[in-house]
Parts: C-alpha cells; sequence; structure tokens
C-alpha cells in the first residue's frame, strides 16, 4: 500500500491466494446525520403553517432598527482611537496617578522594588486595561459589528440543531418511552428502548410504533396484542403488510415525527415577513389538506422539487400507518422507484402487474355511471354531465344486473354504439328471469328511445370511450375478475400507489383517467368510513382534468382528512369559468418562476392586497438670499453640475398587491417560488418568496 492510500500494483503470481470478491455497489451514499435518539431530543416548535419545526427558534415580529455598516465602523474607529488616546494619557501621567491609588491601597510596602510588586502592577494595568476595552466596546458596538461581519461572510447552513439537554434522560426522554411506562409496560419500554440505543430502530420504526400505541389508547383491547408484538418483534412490530421498514432511497428531508418535509429556504429578503426571514418552509398533512395548487412552465422543477418530495414523504407516512397516497403521472416521471410503492399501475403497458378499476370499486350503478360521465364528457363544452350520468346509468344497472358485473370497455362502447347484438343478449338475459327485472328492461327502453335524439349524450359518450377500445389497452379495465385491477376504495389501508399514464402515444386518453382517478379520489375519500388516515392524490400534471364538480370535490376534502396536489404549466390548460373557483377552493397556492403575466394576474388577485408605508422625496431648489451663500451655491453647481437642493420626504400608508403579475413573471428568480399556505384550521401563511432545496 503507497503512502497516499492507494494500492500498488504488481504482477499476479502462481502462489498468490484467491481474494473473495468485492462486496456489492451500494446503490445510495450513507446517510449522514444525528442518531435517532439525537433526533427525538431535539425540540419542535412553530409559529405557524409551512415552519420546519425541527430546532426551529422563532424570531420578532417587527424588524429591528439596523444601523448602516459604515456607521458602525466609523464608531468602532473613533472609540478605538478614544480608549487609546485616554489609555495613553493614564500611562504617561498626564491625568495624574490617582488611578493607582487601588494598587498603592491593598500592596504593602515591604513589596517595593520587589517581584511581588511588579507582578501586582502588571495585573492592575490589564485590569484597567480590561475595562476600559469593555467600556469604549460598548461604546463603540464593537460585538454587533463582529457579528454582523461573520454573518455576512457565507450562507447560513441548515440548521443541525443540538437535543435538548436537562430533561434528555429524564422521565420526559422520548426514547424512554414515557407513555409506555406509565401504563405499566416497563418491559416493552425498556425493549424498545434498547433497539433504539442499539442502531437497530429508524424514524419510520418509532413513528410507526408510536401511531399503534395511539390506536392502543382508543380501544385499550389491543394493548396485549401490541405489547406482545413488540416482545417478539422489537422494532419490527406492527410493520406495514408491505414488510417495508423504509424507503429504497430518500430524495428529500423528512422529518417523520412532525411529519413533515423540506421544501426549502424562505428568502432573506424585504419582500418576506420579517419573522418568516430565512427560516426553513416545510409541508405536513395540516396545510397539504387544504390542497396545493402550482403553476409553472416546463423545466422549473415542479416534479423534482415539489411533486417528489412530498409523494416521498407520503410513502413514509404510510409506512407508518399514518397515510395513503396515489401518485399519478406520466410513464417515465421521477416519482420514485418501483420498490417504493405498493402497486404500481402502468396503464398500456402488457408488464404492468396491476390493473385500474374503471369503475372505482363502486356497486352502485348510479355512482358508477356519475364518476364515468364526469371523466368521459366533463370537459365538453355544452353538455349536461348529468344526462350523460342518466345515459350511463340507463346501461349500467341492466347489464350489472344481468351479467353480475359492470361491462368491459368494448361491450360498453357497442351498448353505447346501440349495436343490435349487443341490445339483443342484453335484453334476452333480462327478459329470461320474467317480471323480476322489469324495471330494468324500462331502463333498457329508455336509452332506446333517446338514443339519436336532439341533445343525446350517447354519441359523445361512445367516442370518448372509443379512446379506451385500443389495442394498446387490450386486457386492461378488466371487469370480469381475471385481473388484479386496483381501486381507490383501498384508500382505507395505509397503501402507496403509482399510475403511471400513457401520456406519449395516448395523450386524450391520459388526461381522461387523470379526470376520473380525480372524480373517484374525491369519491372515495369521502366515502370512507375511518378517516384516520390522511388520504392524498398528486397529479404530477393536471392539464384539461379538471370540471366544475372535481373543482367543488376539492373544497370538501379538507373535511374528509384527505388533500390532492395539482400542478400545471398554465392557468390556461383551465376552463376559464374555472380558474377563480380553482384558485378559491385550494388552500395553498404555489408560483414557480417564469409564470406569465396573465397566470400572475390570477395569483395577485388571490393573494390580494396589504396595508403599507410608501416614502414619497421630493426635490426642492434651494435660492439664497445671502451674497456668500449664493455664491457658495454658484460654486457647488459649478463643480457638480447640479443645483442645491432639499429633500422633502412624506410618509402615508397604501394598499398594495402583495404580489403583482409584473413581480410573479419577471421578479421571481430561478428555482424559486411564491407560495402561500392555509393549515385546515385555518391559519394562513402570507405569499412567501421561497428558496427550493430539491431533491438530494
Amino acid at each position: 500500500m503507497d503512502t497516499d492510500g492507494t494500492r500498488e500494483t504488481r504482477p499476479p503470481s502462481a502462489g498468490d491466494i484467491p481474494r473473495p470478491a468485492a462486496p456489492p455497489k451500494p446503490s445510495h451514499a450513507p446517510t449522514a446525520g444525528p442518531t435517532l435518539g439525537d433526533w427525538l431530543r431535539v425540540p419542535r416548535s412553530s409559529d405557524g403553517p409551512g415552519v420546519w419545526t425541527y430546532g426551529h427558534v422563532p424570531r420578532g415580529a417587527e424588524e429591528p432598527e439596523v444601523t448602516p455598516t459604515r456607521q458602525l465602523v466609523s464608531g468602532a474607529l473613533i472609540s478605538l482611537l478614544a480608549g487609546l488616546l485616554l489609555w495613553s494619557l493614564l500611562w504617561n501621567g498626564y491625568l495624574g496617578g490617582f488611578w493607582l491609588w487601588p494598587l498603592y491601597m491593598f500592596t504593602p510596602d515591604s513589596w517595593a522594588g520587589t517581584l511581588p510588586s511588579v507582578v501586582a502592577s502588571y495585573i492592575w494595568y490589564a485590569i484597567v486595561a480590561t475595562f476600559l476595552t469593555i467600556g469604549f466596546g460598548r461604546l463603540g458596538r464593537w460585538p454587533e459589528l463582529v457579528r454582523r461581519v461573520l454573518r455576512g461572510r457565507g450562507a447560513r447552513p441548515l440548521q443541525s440543531a443540538a437535543p435538548a439537554g436537562p430533561e434528555a434522560g429524564g422521565v420526559e426522554d422520548p426514547v424512554r418511552w414515557p407513555q409506555l411506562r406509565g401504563a405499566g409496560l416497563g418491559e416493552v419500554a425498556d425493549r424498545l428502548e434498547g433497539e433504539a440505543g442499539g442502531g437497530r430502530m429508524n424514524d419510520v420504526d418509532y413513528a410507526r410504533i408510536r401511531r399503534a400505541w395511539d390506536s392502543v389508547r382508543v380501544d385499550p383491547s389491543r394493548m396485549r396484542a401490541f405489547a406482545d408484538a413488540v416482545r417478539d418483534k422489537g422494532a419490527g412490530a406492527c410493520v406495514h403488510p408491505s414488510g417495508d421498514r423504509d424507503l429504497p432511497v430518500r430524495a428529500a428531508r423528512h422529518d417523520l415525527l412532525a411529519r413533515q418535509v423540506l421544501l426549502g429556504t424562505v428568502e432573506d429578503g424585504v419582500r418576506n415577513p420579517y419573522a418568516r426571514r430565512g427560516t426553513y418552509l416545510a409541508l405536513d398533512p395540516d396545510v397539504l389538506g387544504t390542497s396545493l395548487l402550482a403553476v409553472g412552465p416546463s423545466g422549473t422543477g415542479k416534479t423534482q422539487r415539489l411533486v417528489r418530495p412530498v409523494v416521498e414523504s407520503l410513502a413514509l407516512q404510510a409506512l407508518a400507518g399514518q397515510a395513503a397516497v396515489v401518485a399519478v403521472g406520466a410513464a417515465g416521471a421521477q416519482l420514485g422507484p418501483d420498490a417504493a410503492y405498493d402497486v404500481v399501475v402502468r396503464i398500456g403497458d402488457p408488464g404492468s402487474v396491476y390493473d385500474l378499476d374503471l369503475y372505482g370499486g363502486a356497486t352502485d350503478p348510479d355512482e358508477a355511471a356519475t364518476l364515468l360521465a364526469e371523466a368521459f364528457v366533463g370537459d365538453v363544452p355544452g353538455l349536461d354531465v348529468r344526462r350523460a350520468a342518466t345515459a350511463l346509468a340507463q346501461l349500467l344497472g341492466p347489464f350489472r344486473t344481468a351479467y353480475g358485473r359492470f361491462p368491459a370497455v368494448p361491450e360498453l362502447r357497442e351498448l353505447l354504439d346501440q349495436v343490435p347484438a349487443a341490445f339483443d343478449a342484453l335484453r334476452r338475459e333480462l327478459a329470461a328471469d320474467g317480471a323480476a327485472h322489469h324495471t330494468m328492461l324500462r331502463e333498457l327502453d329508455a336509452r332506446t328511445r333517446q338514443h339519436g335524439a336532439h341533445g343525446d349524450p350517447g354519441p359523445a359518450l361512445a367516442d370518448r370511450v372509443a379512446l379506451l377500445d385500443r389495442p394498446a389497452f387490450a386486457g386492461f379495465f378488466d371487469t370480469t375478475g381475471q385481473g388484479r385491477p386496483f381501486s381507490l376504495r383501498a384508500l382505507e389501508h395505509p397503501i402507496r400507489v403509482r399510475v403511471d399514464l400513457p401520456e406519449r402515444g395516448h395523450a386524450d386518453a391520459s388526461r381522461m383517467l387523470a379526470r376520473l382517478l380525480l372524480a373517484q379520489f374525491n369519491a372515495a375519500a369521502a366515502a370512507r368510513a375511518d378517516r384516520s388516515l390522511f388520504a392524498f392524490l398528486a397529479l404530477d400534471d393536471a392539464s384539461h382534468t379538471l370540471t366544475p364538480q372535481t373543482v367543488r370535490g376539492v373544497q370538501r376534502l379538507r373535511s374528509a382528512h384527505a388533500g390532492v396536489l395539482l400542478t400545471l404549466r398554465t392557468l390556461d390548460d383551465v376552463p376559464e369559468a374555472l380558474r377563480t373557483p380553482l384558485l378559491g377552493a385550494v388552500g395553498c397556492r404555489m408560483a414557480f418562476s417564469g409564470v406569465t403575466t396573465w397566470d400572475g394576474k390570477r395569483f395577485a388577485e388571490a393573494w390580494g392586497t396589504e396595508w403599507v408605508e410608501a416614502r414619497d422625496v421630493t426635490q426642492r431648489t434651494v435660492f439664497a438670499d445671502q451674497p456668500l451663500t449664493r455664491a457658495i451655491h454658484a460654486f457647488r453647481k459649478l463643480v457638480t453640475g447640479k443645483a442645491v437642493t432639499t429633500d422633502a420626504v412624506t410618509v402615508r400608508q397604501v394598499e398594495r398587491e402583495r404580489w403583482s403579475a409584473s413581480d410573479l413573471a419577471h421578479a421571481v428568480p430561478p428555482g424559486h417560488a411564491v407560495l402561500s399556505l392555509t393549515s385546515v384550521k385555518g391559519e394562513r401563511a402570507a405569499p412567501l418568496l421561497v428558496r427550493l432545496a430539491g431533491t438530494a
């Protein structure tokens, strides 16, 4: 081995002992950070929505008066010179020897001319010099100048907060599980404490077991099963059904104790409130529960800097038994590896293990027809979605009654096209049971009479169903029970789902499926019996997927403990009549750099105005009366080329937009975004200019 750490190369010899194979290369770099115990002991505080609570130190609400640096430097130099002058006068005896009286009073006369006398003298000189330095340092504000110089040397790094000290090892130490000890489960708490101290427990394990304990507190009958599971499996107790205890890779920084994901840093500038400048901004279910709309052109990082971190955070919370997440994007979108999900639906890919339930797990024909009508023709101008839902229900009800299932895509297309063979077969199947299905035969007859009439939605529905009746989708949307369809009714469980849409070759079908998933999510989230899990849907591209009914459904999600994330390249991808209702339906709005002034105008109207202090400076030429003053003014004008003026300052309160359309279009730097937040409780954060952290 060379001294620089590199291995010396030499020809192999026959007597060399064969070396074992090198270990496989790790898939990602090792994570560096605090231990689990230190991470748990760090205090967390918040003074508003979106604050990264890990080690957060609240700031004052008002900005203190700041002295200019040049004034600080001049004051420090003047005080230094004054201090040196006073010391020189004292040292050379110009002010007398009064300052040496304490030395003469406390030293015996027998020390005169001896070494102790010299040592005592220099100690006294040091004491006097220290007092002068402290006094003139305070007078010249030296500490403030030093702090400003050190603070200006570099950007503030991401905080690595220190754990709480006094109570870290006491009863309230979270690593010791005081809740379990208080309930009499000391042995269980010891096992978990040992797992954490031995490095066998991670943050997901801690959050998952704490979630399980919360369920035990609600239902004490589960306590014995909980205690037995922890004794047997330790940190692996109450594991997610997938068996995963972490994601294969993390692309962002997360705090599972506060259920937050770090999004970026609030810019330390005058555009942001003083209390939020320089702080870190994070998202959690408390703000995501009001839904988030993000608008920005392609290439601004909506997927990598927003959608991916948020989906990853909800996936970690799903492993902890706290959330259910569905991520929808085009095939190839960087929404995380397949191993990070429980279900991956690749529509149009023959190798996909899972299929998509076209009817969203509904068993009621009217409910299924409403969802399909919203997806198929919800974006068609002038077409009544309710009539389309009625037309579909007139077919779905009889078909389900006759065959015990809903029709597949080819069968539904034939029924909408009034293919005689399909209609006759369905009618014969219903008539075979006699009068029992008289109501369904009447529904079928009504559909026959309405077919081809003025305003009949059947042809439009048939055209949209034809987008799914393509060879690329053969085998998908199966209703015979032969496949593995995924239904959004699974939001009752902590599940992680990713749906890949065939955006490249079937753009219209992808948008229709995105509308279907959004409508099904709104219905499934509201119909959940157990709303303890936070349900979340992330649409990586929501262009042409929003309808009046889905916008109203998004507004109702916050009461169902659910939310959605919608990203758009521009608001022009939303019907004009829905742009204002959409901005009003979501509680969190985000404008990336590069938005147009048209989009910026909509955001500016949504964010409203605020009262600010405006200073108007008026310059007035000074006319002198005295001859000498006029001569001086004339000489000054000759030298500077400008007349002598005086400034008149007027201060008044005016109402201005928080962010104007022009500022949003031109004043947001690349890699930044303007974000406003609203929590489920109603707390609001004004629009903040945020430097996005991106992915690690």
